[in-house]
């Protein structure tokens, strides 16, 4: 999967890459009432232009991404000067308010993340084929403190087979997922759109460890 992503790149197949903002972005981000001031996660997030509408609201923004040709192309489609530093076994790229971390998500622990507060994901758990999304819920919930919010943007294939990426996720597979850790709400389902796929929007916020029972009870 790993080797095929970084093809895609190299070969310019990146069908998945939007030219505008999300609307999904501008409208429900809104309503997850995230300090301006949070920082934000973004899983395998390409070069997407989304990153930047958070960070001109004010948001630190730190990307994932496995292919070095995403990295490279955002920070030349960019503007500003951009350090380059290595973390862990991480490059990483800053430009403005943005960091970009070259490599597989799944390397990326909870000692680097400590500043998250929130999260966004429109093509990660949709980029995974059914084998792996478990396990990427799994670690998104463990990188993320209780209270933590995030805006989820799936795909349902509506008919064909599902020849992913993208892949098409059942929102009854988002909610098994998630639901452990997370309290979900499904916030929009969008009109199909030419190949098929709509699109669902959640919302999420991270549920915090249990409490104790008061003694005596």
């Amino acid at each position: 999967m790993n080797n095929e992503w970084r093809n895609r790149w190299r070969e310019g197949r990146i069908g998945f890459h939007r030219d505008a903002v999300h609307p999904a972005l501008e409208r429900y981000w809104p309503t997850l009432a995230v300090a301006s001031d949070s920082k934000v996660l973004v899983p395998l997030c390409g070069k997407s232009l989304d990153m930047r509408w958070l960070a001109e609201r004010g948001h630190p923004v730190l990307g994932i991404e496995l292919a070095e040709e995403a990295v490279a192309q955002f920070v030349a489609e960019g503007s500003g000067e951009v350090s380059r530093y290595r973390h862990g076994v991480f490059e990483v790229c800053r430009q403005g308010h943005v960091e970009l971390w070259c490599g597989d998500f799944f390397h990326f622990h909870i000692d680097q993340a400590l500043e998250v507060e929130a999260f966004y994901d429109r093509a990660a758990l949709i980029a995974l084929p059914e084998a792996t999304r478990q396990r990427y819920a799994f670690h998104l919930a463990q990188l993320l403190p209780p209270g933590a919010r995030g805006l989820l943007i799936s795909l349902t294939r509506q008919d064909g087979p599902d020849k992913g990426p993208p892949f098409s996720v059942a929102a009854d597979e988002v909610e098994r997922l998630f639901s452990p850790n997370f309290e979900l709400a499904r916030q929009a389902v969008l009109p199909p759109d030419e190949r098929g796929f709509a699109e669902e929007v959640w919302t999420l916020v991270r549920r915090g460890p249990e409490r104790d029972a008061p003694a005596g009870e």
